[in-house]
């Protein structure tokens, strides 16, 4: 698994197959999401009370704990979405097509010039 997160009493990951999560450290990985209306899952980042994801189609969000996802952001003028970070009073995106932020949580975004 390329990218791992905390997320109360498990750990959630990304793999080829979805998010799998761990209530043991690691030692052992269950399915927790598999579907693919959301894309390739790229990164994971705890958020608030949600989780976000950078997939192939945009960032997605979960509210209880990545059993599902639904979309947050999928437009195009961004470019595709390599990962995200939480920079305190704004989101940051780097994209394809640069270094992007949001104010309001992923629902828009804005290049950083």
């Amino acid at each position: 698994m390329p990218q791992l997160i905390n997320n109360g009493t498990e750990m959630l990951g990304v793999s080829p197959k979805g998010v799998e999560y761990s209530t043991n450290g690691g030692r052992s990985w269950s399915p927790r999401y598999s579907g693919s209306s959301c894309g390739t899952f790229i990164e994971l980042m705890a958020y608030g009370n949600e989780l976000l994801a950078v997939t192939s189609k945009g960032v997605y969000y979960s509210t209880n704990g990545g059993r599902s996802w639904s979309p947050r952001y999928s437009g195009s003028s961004c470019g595709d979405f390599r990962s995200l970070a939480d920079g305190g009073k704004e989101l940051l995106a780097n994209t394809s097509k640069g270094l992007y932020y949001s104010t309001n949580g992923g629902r828009s975004w804005s290049r950083r010039s």
